[in-house]
């Protein structure tokens, strides 16, 4: 993605595998919360001009036992804590853009215990986040049309599922026609 939008933007990745929307996990720990995670790591970016969030797959852990559209409950709790603490430049909201994950594979090998009932739930998470990224007025993209899950393991992103999605981020940010202030994406 970085390589694509150019030199006049700087992408920061801020992924953890195992992270939740608003979770603490009672195995992995509480610093997978993404939801207390969030301010002191936009906080430490700002001024911001675009944030993406791509969660939701761990909220469907078996421990958790969150339908899909609580989970994008979930995504727009994060929306409200982004526009709340408004870490854009002065004036200005950073934009928000909701990226929902590639479904799940049937076959989660030695994870269908943790993921158990998560496959079917995960072909409903895209729904529901373009239901409530609509509500919340914010750019939505659905990453199960671009990319699928690895079959090594039935759920996380091989590379060529991480180059394709930010490919398609970046042309669809490109696409949004407004040129960052400072040139900072928050991913």
């Amino acid at each position: 993605m970085a390589a694509e939008l150019g030199p006049g933007w700087d992408v920061i990745g801020e992924g953890l595998s195992g992270r939740t929307t608003v979770h603490d996990d009672p195995i992995e720990g509480a610093h997978k919360n993404g939801r207390t995670y969030l301010t002191p790591c936009i906080q430490s970016h700002a001024p911001l001009d675009l944030v993406i969030l791509m969660l939701g797959t761990n909220d469907l852990k078996r421990r958790f036992n969150q339908p899909a559209s609580e989970v994008a409950m979930g995504i727009g709790t994060l929306i409200h804590d982004i526009r709340d603490f408004n870490p854009g430049w002065p004036g200005r909201t950073p934009e928000i853009f909701v990226v929902a994950p590639p479904p799940m594979k049937d076959e989660l090998h030695e994870w269908n215990s943790v993921f158990a009932g998560a496959p079917s739930k995960s072909r409903e998470l895209a729904l529901e986040f373009e239901i409530m990224a609509d509500s919340l007025e914010v750019h939505f993209m659905d990453a199960g049309k671009i990319a699928q899950s690895d079959p090594r393991d039935g759920f996380h992103l091989g590379i060529e599922a991480h180059r394709a999605i930010g490919l398609a981020l970046a042309e669809v940010i490109s696409a949004i026609g407004w040129p960052p202030l400072k040139g900072v994406v928050h991913a």
